[in-house]
């Protein structure tokens, strides 16, 4: 496993393959690597023939008051990890690698990243978005893998790639879960022993509201039965309960008539935990 931290050596290396003929995957994460990343670059492995993992706690996506300076890292274990799974190259760039000085161009996509998490945090896709398309520039892929957890996220990413005709295909992984439901985070190691224990009213809520999309309820309905079940968490802040168009991420209303995706974001003490499930009414 070749570990690059200069976009100079990743490009050179993806290049020799490229002129093989062999098909490049990439997987982009900030680290502090779980079983949810290691399942997305099983996946990548299954569709390439070579895979490329990048490392970089991007600082363009936190904001002011967020969770930059204490985000979990611990590079010895991440590459022994990767190594593990057969990752062919690791690139973990500098921030000054990666932005240099007097960087001060952005990739935005409007609408879909101003609503949901992107109101909550403004210029977090931005961040997100920029930090993706410079990784993409710079490894060449021809897929990328991306956990379907940040389902804004992704959805983001693909209108980008759509748009600017970037020539590789997203590829979405299901959410990778723990035995009692709570979808994997590297911040989930920051949560209390009480609170990581609450934690998956989140996955109870969704898979009651999931049961409940089966008679065609509601929007209204199916927002109660969430509420209720994260109310049962004493430690819970609900940040946000969102239904919407599993497309668009426009928001629903009346009865649940199409395929909805719905998004949580609860905050337990400082840490703040999102999770996701795409509904569907029987016809």
């Amino acid at each position: 496993m070749k570990i690059c931290r200069t976009k100079a050596d990743i490009r050179d290396t993806v290049r020799l393959w490229r002129l093989n003929g062999e098909r490049v995957g990439v997987v982009p994460t900030m680290g502090f690597l779980h079983e949810g990343h290691l399942g997305l670059v099983r996946l990548a492995r299954q569709k390439g023939d070579r895979v490329v993992t990048t490392i970089f706690v991007n600082p363009t996506q936190f904001g002011p008051n967020e969770d930059l300076a204490t985000y979990p890292r611990d590079e010895a274990r991440d590459l022994a990890l990767l190594e593990a799974e057969g990752v062919d190259a690791v690139f973990i760039p500098s921030v000054e690698e990666m932005y240099g000085a007097g960087g001060d161009t952005y990739v935005e996509v409007p609408g879909l990243s101003d609503v949901l998490q992107g109101a909550l945090r403004p210029g977090h896709f931005r961040g997100v978005t920029t930090v993706v398309t410079k990784l993409f520039n710079i490894t060449t892929p021809d897929f990328a893998v991306f956990g379907e957890k940040d389902y804004q996220q992704i959805t983001v990413i693909r209108r980008m790639v759509r748009d600017l005709d970037m020539p590789l295909e997203i590829v979405g992984h299901p959410t990778v879960r723990e035995a009692d439901g709570l979808a994997m985070s590297s911040r989930n190691v920051r949560l209390t022993p009480e609170h990581r224990a609450q934690a998956v009213a989140l996955s109870r809520s969704l898979a009651s509201a999931e049961a409940l999309a089966k008679s065609a309820p509601s929007i209204k309905d199916l927002d109660a039965v969430i509420r209720e079940e994260l109310g049962k968490a004493p430690a819970a802040e609900v940040n946000s309960v969102d239904i919407r168009d599993a497309e668009t991420l426009e928001d629903l209303s009346g009865e649940l008539d199409r395929a909805a995706v719905i998004l949580l974001a609860v905050r337990f003490g400082t840490v703040l935990l999102i999770d996701q499930r795409v509904i569907v009414p029987e016809s």
